[in-house]
């Protein structure tokens, strides 16, 4: 089974900073200019769920998982 993706767009982030205060092993802000820093591309089964919530929860839509497809047989 593949792992989780997960990208941003620091284009669009608008550094509301929900994404590290949801899932702080997943993501981070940039000390300079405070968009989103991507710390895990794939996060672990562990972290899955929180940079879900990440995403689900970023006011600018910024953050996008993919999640593998399941193989349903």
């Amino acid at each position: 089974m593949s792992a989780a993706q997960v990208s941003v767009d620091r284009g669009r982030c608008i550094s509301a900073g929900m994404c590290a205060l949801t899932a702080p092993e997943v993501f981070d802000q940039d000390e300079d200019d405070g968009r989103v820093l991507l710390l895990q591309t794939e996060p672990t089964a562990a972290h899955r769920a929180a940079a879900r919530m990440a995403a689900g929860v970023c006011p600018s839509g910024a953050i996008t998982l993919a999640e593998p497809e399941s193989d349903g047989s």
